[in-house]
């Protein structure tokens, strides 16, 4: 175990769109809702249930979330629950590259020297201690090798060609967590490439990710230069009443671009994997993934007509509880 343990902030995802959920969210719902705002299971909503299991390792006050200005009906409730917490709003949604760029200059601003871990917002996770668990040793894995990036990965249910997959190398020497290398990182590979790559032992990506705040920004200098000056150039005005407007004209002008796709793919050297265990994990990204879990776990309560009808209550789990 590392002597040194940096300072820790978590960024949770919740700006996306998810579109490929929304006629299974207007069949449940009514309406159709971005699926982070959605209560498959019970009184919450898929982010909260993400804002409290980050909260059992990181501190509210060092956990960014980001969201988009479109979404402020959805989300505007749970702000007055936020005690400490960093909401971040993007003007519009541009993808997680941007996304995830943006929480991490504004991190930057806080504390430059910080350990990050990245959470979407639209996971399934049966024990959510034991997956925070994973997430302290990828911390550990960061502090021991500051140069690595941590994916947390798990062993595939199926051949999907809608994840990320990992092919996982050797063991790094003198390693304080069971990490791997990364030989090579496909992003939604073709079916038979999904199936070769489920035979050959290469796991899921879950989007999870750890590593030094300055080890992520290194990524995007190097796959994504333009995306990382352009934000560069904003940097000064971020939290001052500048940044609103500066952001608007920079979202206005960016492209849309996927952070697997064009930073990870791009730079599978430092990459490393912990693979997940003893939990189960699925990405809620599209019905057919949704409506096996709901089969075998039905809510316990009935679901409401509509995603937004009840102000969220934000779990009071302390960090550090593991």
């Amino acid at each position: 175990m590392p002597e040194f343990q940096s300072e820790r902030a978590a960024v949770i995802l919740a700006g996306g769109d998810g579109t490929r959920l929304s006629a299974l969210s207007r069949e449940i719902f009514g309406e159709e809702i971005p699926k982070q705002f959605c209560r498959f299971w019970g009184r919450d909503t898929l982010l909260e249930r993400t804002r409290r299991r980050a909260a059992l390792l990181i501190e509210p006050a060092r956990t960014l979330t980001v969201l988009t200005a479109s979404h402020a009906r959805f989300y505007r409730p749970m702000l007055e629950t936020m005690s400490g917490e960093l909401p971040l709003v993007q003007p519009s949604n541009r993808g997680t590259a941007p996304a995830i760029l943006y929480a991490l200059m504004r991190l930057k601003k806080i504390n430059p020297n910080c350990s990050v871990a990245m959470f979407p917002s639209d996971h399934f996770v049966d024990d959510e201690r034991e997956f925070m668990r994973h997430v302290e040793a990828a911390f550990r894995a960061a502090d021991a090798r500051p140069e690595e990036t941590i994916l947390l990965g798990v062993e595939p249910a199926e051949a999907d060609p809608q994840y990320g997959w990992i092919e996982p190398g050797h063991f790094l020497a003198n390693e304080c967590e069971p990490v791997r290398q990364v030989r090579r990182f496909w992003e939604k590979p073709p079916a038979q490439m999904a199936r070769r790559l489920m035979w050959g032992g290469c796991l899921w990506n879950t989007f999870v990710i750890v590593a030094r705040l300055s080890t992520f920004l290194g990524l995007f200098l190097i796959a994504m230069p333009q995306l990382y000056e352009a934000f560069r150039a904003v940097e000064a005005d971020l939290g001052a009443p500048a940044e609103a407007g500066r952001m608007r004209r920079l979202y206005e002008r960016i492209r849309p671009s996927n952070f697997s796709e064009e930073v990870l793919v791009k730079c599978p050297f430092n990459l490393a994997v912990l693979e997940l265990n003893g939990v189960e994990w699925r990405d809620l990204g599209e019905p057919r993934q949704v409506r096996p879990l709901l089969k075998a776990r039905p809510p316990l309560t009935p679901w409401p007509n509509t995603c937004i009808a009840r102000k969220p209550q934000f779990g009071s789990g302390s960090a550090g509880s593991l």
